[in-house]
Order: C-alpha cells, then sequence, then structure tokens
C-alpha cells in the first residue's frame, strides 16, 4: 500500500510560490493572470492545509514567516524544474535555450531571484533553469553550465567570478530597541550554521570577550537566521550585501557601527575551466557583472 502522503493543493501552491518570491499579492495576482482577492485566498488555503502562517504584515509591508521562508526555498527549485520542462517540451520545436545554474538558497532568494525578471526581460530566447543547494559544485556530474558558490574563490578547475563583498554586521529587528552601543548582553545570537565562523569573527574585531556564554539559536542557512532576525528573534549576523533592502526600508537596523570586511570569503559565480561556455552562459555572466556593479 502506497503511505506517501498527498500532495498540497496545487494553485494555492502555485499562488504562494509567486507571492513568497515577489513579496507581493499584486504583482503575483498580475502574474497568475487572477484577481489579488484570488491570490489572498489561495494564500490562506495553503496556510490552512499545513497548519502555519506563511507570510505576515510589517509596517504594511508583507513578509515571509519562518515556515514560509524555509517552504520557499524549497517550493523555488521545484516549480523552476516544472517551468524547465514545459520549456523543454516547447523548445524542442521553437529552438529556446536553457542555461542551467545552481545556487545556495540563501543567494538565490536574498539576491539572484529579485535580479532575475532583468535578464529575462533583456533576453527573452534564453529559458533560466535555477536549482538551488549548498554541496560544492561538481560540473563532472551534475548537468549544470554554471553556478554559484560560498568560499573564497581558489577552487582546482573552476574559473570564478566574484559577486558581492563580504562585509559582515550585526542586524536586528528594531523592536528588539538595541539603541545602546557596544552593549550585547542578554541577547539571542542568531548563528547560521552554513557560516559558522562569523559571529566570532565580529566579536573578536569588536572587542567582545569570546568565552562568554550567550543565548543562541542556530539554523540551516543564513536565510533562515536573517528571516528570525525580521522577525524579532534575536541579531543576525549577516552578510551586508544581502540584507541591503531591509536595512533601507527599516526593517532591519544595525545596532554597531563596526563592519567586518571578512576579505575573500563570499559568493562568486563558476564555471569549468575544460569546457568552452556556451554562449548563453557568456551572456548570463555579463549581464550578472552588470549587476554586481549596481
Amino acid at each position: 500500500m502506497d503511505r506517501r502522503q498527498p500532495l498540497p493543493p496545487l494553485n494555492p501552491t502555485r499562488a504562494f510560490e509567486a507571492t513568497g518570491r515577489l513579496l507581493s499579492i499584486s504583482k503575483a495576482a498580475d502574474e497568475l493572470a487572477v484577481t489579488p482577492a484570488a491570490v489572498s485566498r489561495q494564500v490562506r488555503t495553503l496556510e490552512t492545509y499545513l497548519g502555519v502562517a506563511l507570510f505576515e504584515r510589517v509596517k504594511g509591508r508583507l513578509e515571509l514567516t519562518s515556515a514560509g521562508a524555509r517552504y520557499l526555498a524549497e517550493l523555488i527549485p521545484i516549480f523552476e524544474s516544472l517551468r524547465y520542462a514545459a520549456d523543454s517540451a516547447r523548445g524542442r520545436e521553437s529552438g529556446s535555450r536553457v542555461l542551467k545554474i545552481r545556487s545556495p538558497a540563501t543567494f538565490a532568494v536574498r539576491w539572484l531571484i529579485p535580479r532575475l525578471a532583468s535578464f529575462h526581460r533583456l533576453h527573452k530566447e534564453i529559458d533560466v533553469q535555477l536549482t538551488t543547494s549548498s554541496v560544492p559544485l561538481d560540473f563532472t556530474r551534475e548537468e549544470i553550465d554554471g553556478g554559484i558558490q560560498l568560499g573564497v574563490g581558489n577552487w582546482p578547475g573552476l574559473r570564478v567570478e566574484r559577486l558581492i563583498p563580504n562585509i559582515l554586521v550585526p542586524v536586528a529587528a528594531p523592536s528588539l530597541k538595541l539603541k545602546a552601543q557596544g552593549k550585547l548582553r542578554g541577547e539571542t545570537m542568531l548563528h547560521s550554521l552554513a557560516r559558522p565562523d562569523d559571529w566570532s569573527l565580529w566579536l573578536k574585531a569588536a572587542g567582545f570577550p569570546l568565552h562568554v556564554k550567550r543565548p543562541a539559536m542556530r539554523y540551516e542557512t543564513s536565510l533562515l537566521a536573517y528571516q528570525a532576525a525580521i522577525e524579532g528573534h534575536g541579531v543576525a549576523i549577516a552578510q551586508k550585501a544581502l540584507i541591503r533592502a531591509e536595512l533601507d526600508s527599516g526593517q532591519l537596523v544595525q545596532p554597531f557601527r563596526l563592519e567586518l570586511d571578512r576579505g575573500g570569503y563570499t559568493y562568486y559565480f563558476a564555471w569549468p575551466t575544460g569546457r568552452r561556455p556556451s554562449e548563453e552562459l557568456k551572456i548570463f555572466r555579463d549581464w550578472l557583472a552588470t549587476q554586481v556593479q549596481v
């Protein structure tokens, strides 16, 4: 007997993916060619099915909850695969060109996906298939054209271009009222398991004693740690380029002045040295360069 759980309702899941990716019910409605009210109903249906809240309103802005951020990170590569499957079926006749890119979920959600719409507007003939994973890139086993990887950028067999600087800053929701410079007493430290050294490096640079035990919560990815900070659960150590929008909007604040430049340990775009890059990859690489300069 098949004991697998039934699939979640697909139309509500599709509405959630579009709303979470765009962080806008009206934009999701435009993309799906339905009314905003219909999108809201579908999202509520999915929340009822899952038994968790996926969105909340923060100062009038739509934001993902921690559960919503986790679910969206899992759904994005699934929907990209569905789009690719459909494009592939049509592309055999239409001659569409596919570019397969892999990225860590944090970088994909916080930096790449918000910018991909501009690439699609410029290059409608190229279909980007985006998948997410934090494991090291392996072009000998994976059917991908290029990828984004976190590290120092000196991987054998790969050519790389740095994407964003690695400026580390503590961030918190304004509701925590961390106004006193030089104090971090009793606050919960939000850690990313993918970047375990960031807090200790910043604390050392700021002159804080490392032996002091502080309340802490640990998350699988920085994506989840940032979301927990937005929701007021503690202070996260963040790569500034990935939370700039929240700093500009006031959803997050920097309670300390020190910004630590961790040098070359950051996100790089990579492709194999032993393979001639396709024209699609060159176009995507050039487009990335324009986005990095913005």
